[in-house]
């Protein structure tokens, strides 16, 4: 961090200028062969744990559903909440939807969990190998930090997530909302894993408060992105409920490919911020005019 005269300093350039150049880069890495083949691992492993987890545990949940709606009187509210909405017609479909609005933020929680415990690691060094080669590394997070960071933000994105359900009778409120929640659990997970090799503690902490309005809108745009999967799941549910399992594949491989697209951009912005943090650029003091 900068120890210079702040009257004659100014570390780094201004927080926004590169986000532009960071998605240029992150576009162009996006579909390199090597990120690619990274995108397998998590992919894989989201694959394994929900294609079981679906495989054994679907109808179950469904008919514990329909029974919970069944004894608390949960069809009839329903029905007259979705008749006031002009909605009668999807009545047949609430156990269904609420099962997938369950499942949903679960996949997109772990999806960013194996994300941020076995890609973000290799991105960094891909990233700081080809772009960064000379940024030193003081190591200022680990394994468990990230997994502590991973974990908590995770579980709170998920709660969070559960709360905003009933925002999906408005799709594009829950479009935004679902965004903005995004925004936030991306800005604080990937930064952190972003820096973990190259900034200490010191460093990362104030360029997390000074690049803020970046990362938030870098996680703003990838949380955009992120939302459709999930509303085109909804939307494909009213379809068939046989479509559940192939819908829910589909959707964790776009969630892997736009979490590996944002991490990319969380990493370009972050190690080209702390570079230009540690290099600041001196104004030299104005002379004083002089007489004869």
């Amino acid at each position: 961090m900068p120890h210079a005269d702040s009257a004659n300093v100014i570390p780094g350039t201004a927080p926004m200028k590169g986000v532009l150049l960071a998605w240029r880069r992150a576009l162009r890495a996006q579909f390199s062969g090597r990120m690619l083949l990274l995108s397998l691992v998590p992919l894989l492993l989201s694959l394994t744990l929900w294609g079981v987890a679906m495989w054994s545990g679907l109808q179950p949940l469904l008919d514990w559903l329909h029974g919970l709606f069944a004894d608390y009187g949960g069809f009839d509210t329903s029905n007259s909440m979705l008749g006031m909405l002009g909605l009668g017609m999807l009545k047949v479909m609430v156990v269904p939807l609420l099962a997938i609005a369950l499942l949903l933020p679960l996949m997109i929680a772990s999806s960013l969990l194996f994300m941020g415990i076995v890609a973000m690691p290799a991105i960094e060094r891909h990233v700081s190998g080809r772009h960064f080669p000379k940024l030193e590394k003081k190591e200022g997070g680990s394994f468990i930090g990230s997994l502590a960071i991973n974990l908590g933000s995770s579980a709170a994105f998920a709660l969070l997530w559960l709360f905003t359900l009933p925002l999906y009778a408005v799709p594009p409120l829950a479009w935004l909302v679902q965004a903005s929640l995004w925004a936030w659990v991306t800005s604080r997970v990937m930064s952190y894993d972003a820096l973990a090799a190259h900034a200490s503690p010191a460093e990362r902490q104030a360029l997390m408060r000074r690049c803020r309005p970046a990362l938030l809108a870098i996680g703003l745009a990838s949380g955009l992105a992120g939302a459709l999967p999930g509303i085109a799941w909804m939307g494909g549910a009213l379809i068939s409920v046989v479509l559940f399992p192939v819908l829910a594949l589909v959707s964790l491989w776009l969630y892997i490919m736009i979490f590996l697209f944002a991490g990319l951009w969380f990493q370009y912005y972050c190690l080209q911020a702390l570079e230009e943090w540690r290099a600041p650029q001196v104004i030299p003091r104005p002379q004083s005019d002089t007489f004869m």
